[in-house]
Order: structure tokens, then sequence, then C-alpha cells
């Protein structure tokens, strides 16, 4: 079990990797991310993929954490520091009083990805152009929610590693298989080699979700509010509309991603 490092002055060399979050968040991590919260530490300590390499708790909350970072190896050090050093470290007042750095699973290749995927009988997601961490959160959580077996993000996707998208997606974004493509990648084509159907959801989409009734292994896909998804994308696909009322014709894209996928949840637990 690890113990506890008192840190006093902000500015010790040990806690480096904590220090001005924001703004490191902005310039990258070299393959390491940020943990915030207890719930998403909690995802980091039992995750089978990704690594826990340092703590840093609020004195207030080592205590009443202990069962949490006792289960920790010696090699991991759990620094604690009061509220105003804690603040003072992080840039902002960090009200959770809860951070980890985390080191990163190397993402699969795509096509050993979506071949897991089919294996496990397991439905995927493709996201094109998700440029919002807080959109790429909520997604994530809701893939988690409904059983996702994969998620593919084009070259234009965010970070789902960001801070803010793994604390938005309460820690799905270290459960969930991801796979980034490479730019100009054929997407359509690798889904089809991989026997997944492809559905687009847009405003403009043939058919109404209430009446889509999913091929047996779907790939949903998705895109940014604004542009949606390219019309060439979609002329390859079938494609859903979420219909609204009059005058309305559009939700934020991680609200679509829920509905279409507790649809898709729903058709498979009808189908036994």
């Amino acid at each position: 079990m690890p113990a506890l490092i008192p840190i006093d002055d902000p500015a010790d060399a040990r806690i480096h990797p904590y220090r001005d979050v924001r703004e490191r968040d902005l310039v990258g991590r070299d393959g390491l991310f940020v943990a915030e919260g207890v719930v998403v530490l909690e995802k980091l300590v039992t995750s089978p993929l990704h690594r826990p390499l340092s703590l840093l708790l609020a004195e207030k909350r080592a205590e009443p954490l202990r069962p949490l970072w006792s289960r920790l190896g010696e090699d991991v050090p759990v620094y604690v520091a009061r509220q105003p050093v804690l603040d003072a470290i992080a840039g902002f007042p960090l009200h959770r009083g809860v951070l980890a750095i985390g080191a990163r699973a190397p993402m699969p290749e795509p096509a050993a990805l979506l071949a897991t995927a089919r294996a496990a009988a397991r439905d995927v997601l493709l996201l094109c152009g998700i440029a919002n961490h807080d959109n790429m959160g909520g997604i994530l959580r809701n893939a988690a929610a409904f059983g996702i077996g994969a998620v593919l993000l084009d070259s234009d996707c965010c970070d789902p590693f960001y801070r803010k998208a793994i604390r938005v997606s309460v820690g799905a974004a270290l459960d969930v298989p991801q796979a980034r493509l490479a730019p100009g990648a054929d997407a359509i084509a690798l889904l089809d080699r991989a026997g997944f159907a492809p559905v687009a959801l847009s405003p403009a989409g043939s058919m109404a979700l209430a009446d889509w009734v999913p091929p047996p292994r779907s790939a949903v896909l998705l895109g940014a509010e604004g542009p949606g998804l390219a019309a060439a994308l979609m002329a390859r696909t079938a494609t859903v509309r979420i219909p609204m009322a009059d005058g309305f014709d559009s939700l934020n894209v991680a609200t679509t991603s829920g509905i279409v996928l507790h649809h898709l949840s729903a058709a498979r637990r009808r189908g036994g």
C-alpha cells in the first residue's frame, strides 16, 4: 500500500504534472491524462487497460478515500495537500479535491477493434468531426450505458482522453474500446469489410428512427453539430432522422446518441 506524501509547496517538483492543469490540457500530455473526481478515479484504479501513475488529493479527502488508493502498488505515489495548496497547484479552485495522472494504453487498430466487437455481437459507433469535449464525453457515457462494442473516431475528432471529456463521461472514456482512423481512411469500406451495416443520423434522414429496424450488426454514424455528416458519406449509408416539432430540426449530438442507442438497445432486447 502506498504511503501518503504531504505537499506544502505548489512549486514542489514532484507534483509538476499537476501544475496549471487547464493550460497543460491545451498543449497535450504525450500519452498521459488527468483523471478528476472520485468516480473517474475509481474507473482508473480498476481499469484493465490504463495505468495510474500518481494521485493528488485534498488533505480532507485522503482518509475517506483510503479504501480506494490503498489498492494501488507502492510504486504509485499518493500526494496530499491542504486545499489552498491544491488550488494553487491546479491553477483553479479544485472543489472535488481529487486528481490523478494516468498513462493511456495504446489504441488498437480499427480493423482489429471491429473484429473484437463483431465477435462479441456488439454494435459500434463512428464519430465524425466531434470536436467538442463535452459532446465527446456525453457520447462515450451513452456508449458505455448501452453496451456499444467499439467507438471509431475519425481524424477530426477531439481527444477522448482530454480531462473534460473523461469527466463528462464519468470515466466511461476509460472503459469504452476506441480506435482512431487515419486521415483519409474509407470508414464505410472498413465497416463493410467487418460486417457492420452503417446508418447515418441526420435531420434530413430518409427514415424516422421509430421505423428503423436495425440489422444484426449496426454502425451508427454521428457528426458534429452544425455541419453534420458529409453528404458523400451519407450517400453510402442508410439515413435516419429523429422527428421533432415544427420549426426545430436538430438536437445536441450527445443527446441524439442517447436516443438512438436506446432505440438500438431496445431492438436488440426484443430480438432476444
